[in-house]
């Protein structure tokens, strides 16, 4: 792993999903075969795969703090092209930080991450006002998550986070995105953890390589993920749990 320390030049940009994104790393060390945010190698000058660099934007708290007294407040979505809770944040802990501010301005706050990690934080998250915490599980299955996620935490740490976050009083949702063949066997998993759930399918052309390699093809099926959804949604239907399936 290649990490760069990066002062950035900015660290709340405009987002199609809430009104801003605040990432406060380039790159990931979990190296999901599927992530989009691959993109970011073409702006960043890295010619390493994804996966192998990190880029630490060590002035992004500073940054924020700035920035937040001149930006109308919105909803910050932490983060859309990097997991802010990624092996490096236990060192750097500019997620921490930048969590610090937001919820010190009472600005609504939506994190993503794959990480247990953001178990650290729970004493900042339970001072929030408005504030959803989620975990990316995208399969019940820990071989497939190593197929396709084989620098993220397993399932069972990510299953236990939402646990731990539901329980402390913390609004909490699960993304199952993409869906991966093993995804059926979620709604046990998180029965009880998670307030609301989100669906979506495998949509990205980058991981379709795993799916050649390890004879997955035909769970890149629509049949596929129209059935998975619908199983998933019903399941969560009579847990109570709101699903969205979002394709």
């Amino acid at each position: 792993m290649i990490v760069t320390e990066k002062p950035a030049r900015s660290i709340l940009s405009t987002s199609k999903v809430y009104d801003y994104a605040l990432n406060p790393y380039t790159g990931c060390g979990h190296a999901c075969s599927y992530c989009y945010a691959r993109f970011m190698r073409r702006y960043s000058g890295h010619e390493e795969p994804w996966g192998e660099f990190v880029d630490v934007k060590v002035n992004a708290p500073d940054l924020l703090a700035i920035e937040i007294e001149k930006k109308k407040p919105g909803t910050v979505w932490v983060s859309g092209v990097c997991d802010p809770y990624q092996p490096v944040e236990a060192q750097y802990r500019l997620t921490r930080d930048c969590l610090a501010i937001l919820v010190g301005h009472r600005w609504p706050v939506r994190i993503q991450t794959r990480s247990a990690l953001v178990l650290r934080d729970i004493d900042i998250l339970k001072d929030a006002s408005d504030l959803e915490a989620g975990l990316t599980i995208t399969t019940a299955d820990d071989h497939i998550r190593e197929l396709f996620e084989p620098g993220a935490p397993p399932i069972a740490e990510r299953v236990r986070a939402l646990d731990v976050l539901h329980q402390a009083g913390i609004r909490t949702y699960a993304m199952i995105a993409p869906m991966l063949p093993g995804a059926s066997g979620l709604a046990v998993l998180l029965d009880g953890k998670v307030d609301y759930v989100l669906v979506d399918r495998m949509n990205y052309g980058y991981g379709n390589w795993v799916y050649r390699k390890y004879g997955l093809e035909a769970a890149r099926s629509d049949a596929f993920f129209s059935q998975v959804a619908r199983e998933l949604a019903s399941a969560f239907s009579d847990l109570g749990v709101p699903c969205r399936v979002v394709f």
